[in-house]
């Protein structure tokens, strides 16, 4: 990872000491930066799926009478001996 920039942040006193514990205890992560780069990481890749996820639920809701249509007439035609 060669290509990381510096950033700054402010954080409360209780959210850094939790950030310390969790690095101390994970040798995975090792320290302060890279638990940060995980959790941000995993935040914005919630925040896209739950974004998908929207979108995708409106489209299904636009279109569900058309969807269970085929639905019907494909497993209508599945049943068939």
């Amino acid at each position: 990872m060669n290509n990381m920039k510096t950033i700054a942040i402010t954080i409360d006193e209780m959210t850094l000491k939790l950030l310390d514990e969790l690095a101390a205890g994970s040798p995975k992560l090792g320290n302060r930066s890279a638990l940060v780069r995980a959790a941000v990481r995993e935040f914005a890749e919630r925040v896209r799926r739950s974004e998908i996820e929207t979108r995708e639920d409106r489209i299904l809701k636009k279109h569900r009478r058309r969807l269970a249509r085929q639905a019907a007439a494909l497993i209508a035609e599945q049943a068939r001996p």
